[in-house]
């Protein structure tokens, strides 16, 4: 049940599946394959389809659904960001599980690991594996189509993920008692925009956004600057195995000229372990996956965002918009 790349375009397609399939148990009610895209923290879409998406979720058994992400751009990712992916918007969609179709990134990517097959066996699984992908004359129900290029950098405003807007937007109004209070944990108010806010934490880091990956992305941004003065800038590699590697290509070397902190491996400021914690009151960019109040400290106010834009705000020492910039 692995669906596998379109030829053409970007795709999310739901195809709900009766409990008495034999396709299915009677634990698996619906199928979802839906795409979405790395670049930004896991932040509700301004997207109507993508609402549309989460709609009929909400309504047809939801914690049944299976994600599938399809499309030439998920060929194109590492294994580690297909993880991501699968993991990130699985959630969003409110899946219980999540498959991409293993293909040669998948192959080279377990080929050599500890628990790995070996061997004649190992060839034996690949050619098993390569069997997985859904058949190219596959029908579904309905399907959504999502042009990467409509999507822009996002940042969160509120106390859960689903709270984000674009970078360059205005926060939301709306009358609804649990917004109007997360505003006020937050000290935002409707209609304000994030933009130039001045930031005294950033937080680059946690399981989300903490692959080697998101280090090279934020060290090549930072290489050559230096942090602004207001600034505690914290890095936390998600693994020992990603500590070595910062130290191993020199990127701890770039962090650290430009003032950053390279914490520990493990959970960190993502929700205030240790001594990693965000004081009351202060604005904290984030690129953990969750915002809660106090997650980060009691009284701490989090805002989601990629490792990009975090990177960019450690420099500036406020948000800004990151497209102008790399522009």
């Amino acid at each position: 049940l692995i669906y596998y790349a379109m030829p053409h375009g970007l795709k999310a397609i739901i195809r709900p599946m009766h409990a008495h399939s034999t396709l299915v148990t009677h634990e698996l009610v619906c199928m979802c394959v839906f795409v979405l895209f790395l670049c930004f923290p896991e932040t509700k879409s301004d997207t109507e389809g993508l609402e549309e998406v989460e709609a009929a979720a909400a309504v047809s058994h939801a914690s049944s659904f299976i994600l599938l992400p399809l499309a030439n751009l998920i060929i194109s990712f590492s294994q580690k960001k297909r993880m991501k992916l699968e993991k990130k918007k699985k959630k969003k969609l409110r899946a219980r599980d999540g498959m991409i179709a293993p293909d040669e990134t998948t192959f080279a990517y377990l080929k050599g690991k500890k628990f790995a097959p070996k061997g004649a066996e190992f060839d034996q699984k690949v050619a098993y594996w390569k069997t997985l992908p859904t058949d190219k004359e596959a029908t579904f129900d309905k399907e959504y189509f999502f042009d990467a290029n409509d999507i822009e950098p996002m940042i969160t405003y509120g106390t859960n993920p689903g709270m984000g807007v674009k970078l360059a937007g205005n926060i939301p109004s709306t009358q609804d008692p649990s917004f109007e209070k997360s505003l006020q944990y937050m000290g935002l108010q409707a209609g304000e925009s994030l933009l130039d806010k001045p930031i005294n934490y950033v937080f680059i880091g946690s399981c989300t956004n903490s692959r080697i990956e998101d280090f090279r992305v934020a060290a090549n941004y930072v290489k050559g600057k230096q942090k602004a003065d207001n600034v505690t800038a914290w890095l936390v590699p998600g693994s020992k195995q990603v500590e070595a590697q910062i130290a191993e290509e020199g990127l701890k070397d770039i962090f650290e000229a430009a003032g950053f902190q390279l914490r520990q491996p493990g959970c960190s400021a993502c929700l205030a372990m240790n001594d990693d914690k965000i004081p009351q009151g202060e604005y904290c960019v984030s690129t953990s996956n969750r915002n809660f109040e106090g997650r980060q400290g009691q009284g701490a106010r989090t805002l989601l965002a990629s490792p990009l834009v975090a990177a960019a705000t450690a420099i500036e020492g406020k948000i800004v918009d990151i497209n102008k910039h790399l522009n």
